[in-house]
């Protein structure tokens, strides 16, 4: 004979039933449809130092590579802060972004956000000034900006002005730093209302050729054989966990799209420049075009050693806590080589 269960026990198996359910929706892909298709959130900048990733998307490179059921949706910032609050609001599962906001991401989340998974651009910075400023000792009580307050760029002058005996006024000293978007420091700068400013390229050729700026530091002279980090690749960590075959495919097109420029640079610069108007709404004249992408090296080399150096650096200046950060775990470089491996391309290492 069957037996009837207790009406407290119906109750525990409902809520039993609730429990398995619920984990169940939380264990589902954030990224994934009902239809099984799978979208992937990819950030970077319109800025020359993003080559790879304005030439891999406008190519359908990247499209090409994840598949018919992947959807690629793109997201331009001005900086890499806000990219890496995106990938904290899990907007962003790989970003194009410089090494600071990384490793500010990394720290930040206690090494739970993001990998490191690939290089991008090495070089491809400088600090341009007004014409009548001829030496550091000179920036005392000007004006200068940087894209965003932390932001790589934000970190090299920081740490310039420090090593020359200087303080920006949040720190005590005279010299104000003023975090503004690209395109506002040029205005600025050709108005005369900021004296200078650390940019990327190809804002750092147009403040020399439309700004009638100077060249004080190309940040290349600061590093052992002129490369340091410009562009990182960065995956959100959740994503890679959930989509390790989708972030190799991808890997391989930014490996296949930096051969591609490296190889074919006159049709890569029609590319980003077209882009640039797109994006921006202005295109570069040609000369400020070649100049810029001559400052700086396309690589999918993450140059560790100079990221380990430049930690070092915000960390002086205040950026990265009261202790010294542990990073060891900062770089997932597996895929990345054995991607090189397949193509028969050197691997490369963290110190």
């Amino acid at each position: 004979m069957k037996q009837k269960l207790p009406h407290s026990w119906s109750i525990l198996a409902l809520f039993a039933l609730l429990a398995v359910a619920l984990l169940g929706c939380a264990g589902q892909d954030a990224n994934a449809s009902s239809n099984g298709k799978v979208t992937v959130h990819l950030g970077y900048f319109p800025n020359i130092t993003h080559a790879v990733a304005v030439v891999g998307v406008q190519q359908g490179t990247f499209a090409k590579a994840l598949g018919s059921n992947v959807t690629l949706q793109t997201t331009t910032f001005n900086a890499g802060p806000a990219l890496i609050e995106a990938l904290f609001a899990k907007s962003i599962d790989i970003g194009y972004v410089g090494p600071n906001p990384a490793i500010n991401g990394y720290i930040k989340s206690q090494g739970s956000a993001l990998r490191i998974i690939a290089g991008a651009a090495s070089g491809g910075a400088s600090f341009v000034v007004q014409p009548n400023i001829k030496t550091p000792a000179e920036l005392a009580n000007k004006k200068l900006a940087t894209p965003q307050l932390g932001n790589t760029q934000d970190v090299a002058l920081r740490n310039y002005l420090q090593n020359h005996g200087l303080q920006s006024t949040d720190k005590g000293g005279n010299v104000q730093v003023i975090p503004t978007d690209n395109a506002n420091i040029l205005s600025l700068f050709k108005q005369g209302k900021i004296d200078g400013a650390w940019v990327p390229e190809p804002y750092a050729t147009r403040l020399v050729v439309e700004g009638k700026g100077k060249v004080l530091v190309d940040e290349r002279t600061l590093w052992p054989e002129g490369q340091f980090v410009t562009t990182n690749v960065v995956v959100r960590k959740a994503f890679y966990d959930q989509h390790p075959d989708l972030v190799k495919k991808f890997l391989e097109a930014h490996v296949d799209t930096v051969g591609y420029i490296q190889s074919h640079p006159d049709d890569a610069k029609k590319i980003i420049n077209g882009e640039l108007k797109r994006l921006s709404g202005k295109a570069l004249p040609q000369n400020e075009l070649d100049q810029a992408f001559a400052n700086l090296s396309i690589t999918y080399d993450p140059l560790p050693s100079a990221l380990y150096k430049a930690a070092d650096q915000a960390f002086a200046l205040g950026f990265l806590g009261k202790s010294k950060p542990d990073l060891k775990n900062l770089y997932q470089l597996s895929d990345l080589n054995a991607v090189l491996s397949a193509k028969g391309k050197p691997t490369i290492s963290t110190p």
